[in-house]
C-alpha cells in the first residue's frame, strides 16, 4: 500500500503529462512549446494593438461629443446676441439707461464668444457664397448691388475657427425671370 502512495505522489509531482523518453521526443516538445509561445506572443501583440486602437477611437468619440455640445451651446448664445441686437435696433431715446445696459450686455456676450473662438463675419456688399450665406430673399440688382451680391444681412453669420458655425441669412440681388 505504501508503494501505491509513493507512485501516486510521483504522478502528482510530475503532473498528468507523460514524460518524453528520448531526445527526439524532447526536441519535438521544445519545438511545439516554442511555436505555442510565438503564437501567444502574436496574440498578445494583436490584443495590445486592439486596445490602443480602442483608446484612440474612444478619445475621438469623446472629443466629437464635446465639440457637438460646444456648438449647440454657442448656437444658444448667438440666439441671445440676435435678440439683444434686435432690442438695440428698436430702442428709443426715452430708454437711454436701458439701452446702455443692453449695449454693455451685448459687448460682454460678444467678448465671451470671441474668447471661445467665435467671430461674426460681414456679408453685405460681398458676392453670395452658399458656404457662408443662406439666401432668404431675392431682390432686383441695382448699380450699388450687382447681381449675385449680398444686398443686406437679415441675420449675422458666425465662424468658429475656420468653420461656419451659423451661415448669415441674407438678401441677395438677382435677375428676376
Amino acid at each position: 500500500m505504501a508503494e501505491r502512495e509513493t507512485d501516486a505522489l510521483d504522478d502528482r509531482e510530475r503532473g498528468s503529462a507523460r514524460v518524453p523518453a528520448t531526445v527526439e521526443e524532447l526536441e519535438a516538445e521544445i519545438a511545439r512549446l516554442k511555436a505555442e509561445g510565438e503564437q501567444n506572443w502574436r496574440q498578445f501583440l494583436h490584443a495590445a494593438a486592439d486596445l490602443e486602437n480602442y483608446k484612440k477611437q474612444a478619445a475621438r468619440a469623446r472629443d466629437d461629443a464635446v465639440q457637438r455640445a460646444r456648438r449647440a451651446l454657442l448656437h444658444v448664445v448667438i440666439t441671445v446676441v440676435d435678440n439683444i441686437e434686435r432690442a438695440l435696433a428698436y430702442s428709443t431715446e426715452d430708454a437711454v439707461p436701458i439701452v446702455e445696459g443692453i449695449q454693455m450686455t451685448h459687448r460682454q456676450v460678444l467678448e465671451v464668444l470671441a474668447n471661445m473662438g467665435v467671430r461674426p463675419f460681414e456679408s453685405a456688399g460681398k458676392p453670395f457664397d452658399a458656404r457662408y450665406h443662406e439666401a432668404v430673399e431675392v431682390v432686383p440688382p441695382t448699380d450699388d448691388h450687382p447681381a449675385g451680391h449680398v444686398v443686406a444681412e437679415i441675420q449675422r453669420g458666425y465662424m468658429l475657427g475656420d468653420e461656419v458655425l451659423r451661415p448669415a441669412r441674407v438678401r441677395v440681388a438677382q435677375e428676376q425671370e
